[in-house]
């Protein structure tokens, strides 16, 4: 870690993870289904990014891409997902629910936030959806949240930079606030500036081509690729944020 800041990477798969690592991030995210906003990991992925790297590892709880209202069959799901990474060692779990009406889940948090203890838990961006951030905030401290996943209402953190440095002076030490969303290392630097935050999400998703010889003629032109992470990209983002803190 650099100085006083923190970067987190939401990571997909083993090698993303791998490379995220060597680029220096401070802790994973790490998910599955990233092009849907992340869902719970395997266990074996958890158990072996725990085992292999020696920084903290936070899965998503996340049963499903879509909405966040969640069946009582879904949250007892989730609930035996966080047990699960409670018995592996995890550090945290990333987490979030809403009701129907967009208010936060405040049932279904406790039973998550008491489910995952000694863990710590990051309310994601559902925190985005709710009707109301101020009060969700509120919520969310007296949950006993670790920190709230946000880019401020808006489709990326810098469009929502107004909003989460009024969350950041809200909060003060009770719960950290975490930009995520749109996060690169060309914007990280004004963005720490304009909200006053401490700690920075990123995905920094890019292409890996398949390296098979051969596919069959129908799937020649079809999606061989995934996404994934490169440790330079990292590096580049921690840097640019290193650099903001000595000016």
């Amino acid at each position: 870690m650099h100085g006083e800041y923190i970067i987190e990477i939401a990571t997909s798969d083993y090698t993303s993870t791998r490379q995220a690592v060597l680029g220096g991030a401070d802790r994973i995210e790490l998910c599955t289904n990233l092009g849907e906003g992340g869902t719970t990991p395997s266990y074996g992925l958890i158990k072996k990014c725990l085992e292999d790297f020696d920084v903290p590892v936070y899965p998503i709880i996340r049963i499903r891409g879509g909405d966040f209202l969640y069946t009582p069959e879904e949250m007892a799901c989730m609930l035996e997902d966080v047990r699960a990474c409670s018995q592996l060692g995890c550090k945290g779990v990333v987490f979030g629910a809403l009701n129907r009406d967009a208010t936060i889940d405040t049932e279904a948090l406790k039973r998550i936030v008491d489910a995952a203890y000694p863990m710590k838990v990051t309310f994601h961006r559902a925190f985005d959806r709710c009707r109301d951030p101020l009060e969700a905030l509120e919520q969310l401290i007296d949950a006993g949240c670790e920190r709230i996943l946000t880019s401020g209402q808006a489709l990326t953190a810098p469009e929502g930079a107004g909003l989460i440095r009024n969350l950041q002076e809200i909060a003060g030490q009770r719960i950290v606030i975490m930009p995520g969303s749109g996060v690169r290392p060309d914007n990280i630097a004004a963005l720490a500036l304009a909200t006053g935050c401490k700690e920075f999400h990123a995905s920094l998703r890019s292409v890996a081509g398949s390296t098979m010889t051969c596919f069959p003629a129908a799937f020649t032109n079809g999606d061989n690729h995934h996404y994934s992470v490169k440790a330079a990209d990292v590096t580049a983002l921690k840097a640019a944020l290193t650099h903001a803190a000595q000016q």
